[in-house]
């Protein structure tokens, strides 16, 4: 009898499985909205010249090694993600009270916040948006928090954020509840509140004792600008809160199989932060020990080149553009048709994704009949979309809105 005998299958990871499922699909007009990574407008990944050149003078650099970097990273490139997240300028820097950890990109960020949050402070209840990202409920339930719950975010019948009935769940938390609020360019809506509406989140987490957690995956996705998309989080610094911030290099570096992260904690009194980096060396010792190399040097380099500082936000601008043109494309495509219901919404949101309010027989029908990709919840990656292929999408949803409850 093996040991393995009664391990059930579990169920697929759904971003994946959609993808390959457009891998293995032989029609030729497929089109894949599903993976949230950018696309050029040939459909092809993107690999920033300016990290081509980064990773140039790396490999040419006869002082490079492959030795282990400190357990709780590169210290040059956690100095450099806080910054960009935080604002040179930022009070929590200013005064000592920031400390960063580089962990593996915006999933371990998450992991090796919820385990410290879970195991050093004691925190055991958790609030996602509804709806979240597919992998928030998972990362705190492994984290051994037993107390996972959700916070009204999107209004279905008005595609927006319902402050109204986000405010009234948050008021009704339990003191010293966590908080995972989306930094910019929210996933899946791609909707994110107004800055009267984060001041009021704010003001709200700071009278009932809240813990925030910013999960920032996509800073300079939303506006175009990385200093824009972390209002929030340099609005709550201000505030006087004390948070955890995780950050992924993934999408605005386009170094997504680098697994390049930062977890910054910040405090309000600086003088905590030496027993705070003990109890984090613990907990990365527990998860991969060190973090890896090659991408964090590229973004260190980046960041603090400025010439290469300045091109990359030149190739944010450029995504960022063109994730809005094919917004535009597609609801302009759909009034044309004078497709059923209103879709100012997908020029509403910003970032990568358009929460389409789609239902599940409708995508199961686009899916089936016209081989467009997208997951169960309506969402779809702009990205994926082209001067070549959204008129075919365009045309698939309103044959599929008009026909199909």
């Amino acid at each position: 009898m093996s040991f393995f005998e009664k391990v059930e299958a579990a169920p697929a990871i759904e971003v994946f499985h959609m993808n390959k499922m457009y891998q293995d699909e032989p029609f030729p007009q497929k089109v894949n909205l599903t993976i949230g990574a950018y696309r050029t407008e040939e459909g092809k990944p993107y690999v920033l010249e300016v990290v081509r050149d980064a990773e140039l003078k790396l490999a040419n650099n006869v002082n490079e090694n492959h030795e282990y970097l400190p357990v709780l990273g590169f210290q040059p490139f956690i100095d450099a993600a806080m910054e960009l997240v935080l604002g040179k300028d930022s009070p929590a820097l200013r005064e000592g009270r920031a400390m960063g950890v580089q962990c593996l990109s915006g999933t371990g960020s998450l992991k090796a916040g919820a385990d410290f949050l879970n195991h050093v402070l004691g925190l055991n209840t958790v609030y996602v948006t509804k709806p979240t990202w597919g992998n928030h409920k998972l990362v705190f339930k492994r984290a051994n928090f037993t107390d996972i719950r959700e916070f009204r975010y999107w209004d279905y019948q008005n595609r927006c954020v319902d402050i109204n009935a986000l405010l009234e769940d948050l008021n009704n938390a339990p003191e010293k509840s966590v908080i995972i609020l989306h930094g910019c360019a929210h996933n899946p809506t791609g909707m994110d509140p107004s800055h009267e509406q984060w001041k009021k989140i704010a003001e709200l987490i700071k009278r009932k004792r809240l813990f925030t957690f910013f999960d920032i995956a996509y800073q300079g996705f939303a506006t175009g600008d990385p200093d824009g998309d972390a209002w929030a989080v340099r609005y709550f610094v201000e505030q006087g809160l004390e948070m955890l911030v995780a950050q992924s290099f993934a999408k605005n570096f386009g170094l997504y199989n680098e697994r390049i992260g930062n977890l910054t904690i910040i405090t309000s009194d600086s003088k905590v932060l030496d027993n705070v980096k003990s109890q984090m060396s613990l907990v990365i010792r527990a998860n991969w020990s060190n973090p890896p190399n090659h991408g964090a040097k590229i973004v260190h380099m980046v960041l603090t080149t400025p010439e290469m500082r300045k091109r990359w936000f030149e190739s944010i601008k450029v995504m960022s553009s063109r994730i809005k043109e094919m917004r535009a494309a597609l609801k302009g495509n759909l009034e044309k048709l004078g497709t059923p219901g209103k879709w100012d919404h997908i020029t509403q949101q910003v970032g990568m994704f358009s929460y389409t309010g789609l239902n599940l027989n409708q995508v199961e029908h686009l899916i089936n009949k016209y081989k467009v990709f997208l997951l169960k919840d309506g969402r779809i990656n702009i990205c994926g979309l082209n001067h070549k292929n959204v008129e075919y999408v365009a045309k698939a949803i309103d044959e599929t809105v008009r026909n199909v409850v």
